[in-house]
């Protein structure tokens, strides 16, 4: 009996002993989950705060970006209006001043002036195919366009003259002079030097129909189609009824661009009814299509 109470007690001894021992290691896990959780709550407070400064950074950074963003954007239009200046100037240098002047009566254009650049007139877009009839070359691709837009087989616009020199227009004058008088001649023909056909950017059409008889070709359809459309190519009537300087020329179409005929047009105006001053703000452009 003592002995079998001897070894329970024994035994119990032992499992107290275990127990103890658990006891005390799971003290030491909840001390060290403890420990671990205040060194991660901290961790993650510094975290919190390295993020906090990092977002007042990014902050500061962006507010930095966004004021150099707009500097560079003030820097871009003045570099894009110095630029602007510089072109409109670059083209302004090569560009004839005189391409625009009112020289009907008005400006003079000595007998030494000449286009720079005069192209031909492709035969199949003049009256007579064997005559040489020039033109400003920047101007003969609006004028090549304006031929070749209306596709109505009834339509047969044709250029029965075009660039004339300061001695073929003193020349035709004259024979205009003597075979009409100096009065009438000065009714539809200009003076050597104030004629806008000088320029080479002038042109008097016809038709096939009508040939050399221009007094009939206001009551062509190609006359009424051109006091339409002749604008979108750059082209204005230069004496319409009732001007002040020659008489009525349905005939004869100037060059003047494309901006400046549209607003002419849009306006109901012709380009003698424009001040010089008006009329010079367009030579810039007045190539562009």
């Amino acid at each position: 009996m003592l002995a079998a109470f001897g070894f329970v007690s024994y035994h119990l001894k032992l499992i107290y002993e275990e127990n103890a021992i658990l006891a005390e290691k799971l003290q030491m896990v909840r001390e060290d989950q403890l420990a671990t959780a205040k060194s991660l709550s901290e961790t993650l407070a510094l975290l919190d705060k390295n993020l906090t400064l990092t977002k007042t950074e990014q902050e500061k950074l962006r507010g930095v970006l966004t004021s150099e963003q707009v500097r560079v954007k003030e820097q871009q239009k003045q570099l894009e209006s110095i630029s602007g200046t510089v072109g409109t100037l670059e083209k302004l240098t090569y560009t004839d001043e005189e391409l625009l002047k009112k020289y009907s009566k008005i400006y003079f254009l000595n007998e030494h002036y000449i286009p720079a650049n005069l192209s031909k007139i492709s035969s199949q877009y003049t009256r007579d195919p064997k005559s040489d009839l020039q033109i400003h070359s920047s101007v003969l691709p609006h004028l090549e366009k304006l031929l070749k837009a209306n596709t109505s087989p009834d339509f047969d616009l044709r250029v029965s003259s075009s660039y004339r020199s300061f001695g073929t227009q003193a020349d035709l004058k004259s024979n205009y002079s003597v075979t009409y008088g100096a009065g009438s001649a000065n009714q539809f023909s200009a003076d050597q030097g104030y004629s806008e056909h000088q320029l080479g950017t002038t042109i008097d059409f016809t038709t096939v129909r009508t040939g050399t008889d221009l007094s009939v070709f206001k009551d062509t359809s190609d006359y009424k189609w051109l006091l339409a459309n002749a604008h979108q190519y750059g082209f204005t009537l230069s004496y319409p009824e009732n001007n002040a300087y020659y008489q009525f020329e349905p005939w004869h179409w100037r060059f003047v661009g494309v901006k400046l005929a549209t607003d002419l047009y849009n306006q109901k105006k012709h380009f003698y009814d424009l001040e010089q001053r008006e009329i010079d703000k367009y030579l810039v452009n007045i190539f562009d299509k």
